[in-house]
């Protein structure tokens, strides 16, 4: 008998619990996804010391990642109208594999830093499709708790991720954190060729053979992105004429793709007409509008934190990459579990509200930050970090579906890649930030992260860098809250 291979005979085969076979095999690659874009970062200071670098150059290997996931999320719904499911989810899955194992071998900086673009871009095109396939194959009564339950499984990945690989950079050096991701990519892989449904011509969600790919917007994209980056790198290293050129590039880039995106958008009747990488029709959902907001704010604040939690910790409480690992471990584990919960809430109340608790929570564990000094017990650190990243958990099961929940089944592959989009926009910007940010301080102090000593002024410069986040987290708290406002009129 031949193995079942569309959506309608697996269904049929495994009955129902080929749904819960589904979100775990998207599960465990998205969690190789979000592993390779967060576990590097307890590797920067050896990777620092390795090539020579400063934190200006080396700090590429976060955003150029971020770069190039940012850029290729919003060509999944294409990869998904071309090639389906299994193809896509699999072609992904293997470039990530490529990266993981090339990035572990290389020696030159510029290679290793071609492999995290290699690993971004597979990144990108895998993490708008778990929200697309829960919409997709679970009822609204149960979308809730498997969102939950695949965040879950999500987080587990950068919880464990960093204490396992503080101690693979103390005993291996920093190579080993690129090759963590290879087991979960070729379990991902076995799994998706049994369980990721193949397109059929009888079934909905059919391949579209004639799809064309829309490269202007793609190209507009990539030179916004790329330029607000260098212009706010330009920032860092205090050449202000050249930011404000670039930055100025970047608005007007972004101005010619929305314009182009609403021609192809009004024009668009046909599959051998080029679709809009972002299809301005989402944005007359006032809570796809106001989620994308927040999803912006909410990115900067928690990839800022990824990048910049792990620098304070070694280079400004002067511990090592292991005792680090150990420390966040706690935290890991307290989001892993508030995300089942709350996306059991999550079918009940209101996105805002869960949203809202959510970003309460993590500008607290932000601010409470400022209390550290060289004398504080490690204890409440670790517990600062929990109340953050509880907040965390508040706010990953419910902002997806409350903003993807009202669009049309057409809408969803493109509503869940723009949400991810402008999410992956904001943690690029956010790197950026809290390392302007933190330089700045640093010389407003007298300290540099040169000398391996620390000092109470490095660790104060450090702490205000951390109240910079809690002050965007309490701006998201306004959008949120307006979310529900602009809704309850509509």
């Amino acid at each position: 008998m031949a193995r079942p291979h569309t959506l309608i005979q697996l269904q049929t085969h495994y009955g129902p619990r080929y749904r819960w076979l589904l979100l775990l095999t998207v599960m465990i690659g998205t969690m190789a996804s979000v592993m390779s874009s967060t576990i590097i970062n307890v590797a920067v200071p050896d990777m620092s010391h390795y090539f020579g670098l400063g934190q200006d150059r080396l700090q590429w290997v976060s955003s150029g990642f971020m770069v190039a996931m940012t850029v290729s999320m919003l060509t999944t719904p294409w990869w998904l109208a071309r090639f389906g499911y299994r193809k896509t989810y699999s072609w992904a899955v293997g470039l990530l594999l490529a990266g993981g194992i090339a990035g572990g071998l290389f020696s030159q900086f510029e290679w290793v830093l071609v492999a995290r673009v290699a690993e971004g871009l597979a990144s990108g095109v895998l993490q708008p499709i778990p929200a697309i396939i829960i919409l997709r194959v679970f009822g609204p009564g149960e979308q809730g708790r498997a969102g939950g339950i695949f965040g879950m499984g999500v987080v587990l990945a950068p919880a464990i991720g960093p204490s396992i690989g503080g101690v693979l950079v103390d005993w291996f050096g920093w190579r080993s954190t690129f090759f963590m991701v290879v087991p979960f990519c070729v379990v991902a892989l076995a799994m998706a060729a049994r369980f990721v449904p193949a397109p059929s011509r009888s079934e909905e969600g059919e391949v579209t053979e004639g799809a064309t790919l829309d490269w202007r917007g793609l190209l507009l994209v990539v030179f916004a992105t790329l330029a607000l980056l260098n212009g706010l790198g330009s920032l860092q290293n205090a050449a202000l004429v050249h930011a404000i050129a670039m930055l100025a590039a970047a608005a007007l880039a972004m101005v010619a793709f929305v314009r182009w995106q609403r021609r192809l958008s009004h024009t668009h009747r046909g599959p051998h007409q080029r679709t809009p990488l972002m299809n301005m029709a989402l944005f007359h959902h006032q809570q796809f509008s106001m989620g994308s907001i927040v999803s912006f704010i909410y990115g900067a604040a928690l990839f800022g934190s990824t990048y910049l939690l792990p620098v304070y910790l070694q280079m400004g409480l002067g511990l090592s990459a292991s005792y680090v690992g150990t420390m966040l471990l706690p935290a890991g584990l307290a989001l892993a579990i508030t995300i089942p919960l709350v996306g059991r809430m999550a079918d009940r109340y209101p996105t805002h509200l869960l949203v809202s608790a959510g970003l309460v929570l993590l500008a607290l564990g932000f601010a409470l930050m400022v209390t550290v000094n060289l004398t504080t017990a490690v204890w409440v650190i670790v517990v600062w970090v929990v109340v953050g990243r509880v907040g965390l958990g508040f706010i990953l099961p419910s902002l997806n579906r409350g903003s993807l929940v009202g669009l049309s089944k057409g809408l969803i592959p493109q509503g869940s890649s723009t949400i991810n989009f402008a999410r992956m926009v904001g943690g690029a910007v956010g790197v950026r930030l809290c390392a302007i940010v933190l330089d700045w301080r640093l010389a407003a102090h007298g300290e540099s992260l040169a000398h391996p000593s620390t000092n109470p002024g490095r660790l104060l410069a450090f702490n205000e860098s951390f109240l910079m986040l809690a002050v965007l987290c309490a701006v998201a708290i306004v959008a949120a809250w307006n979310q529900r406002a602009k809704t309850a009129a509509a």
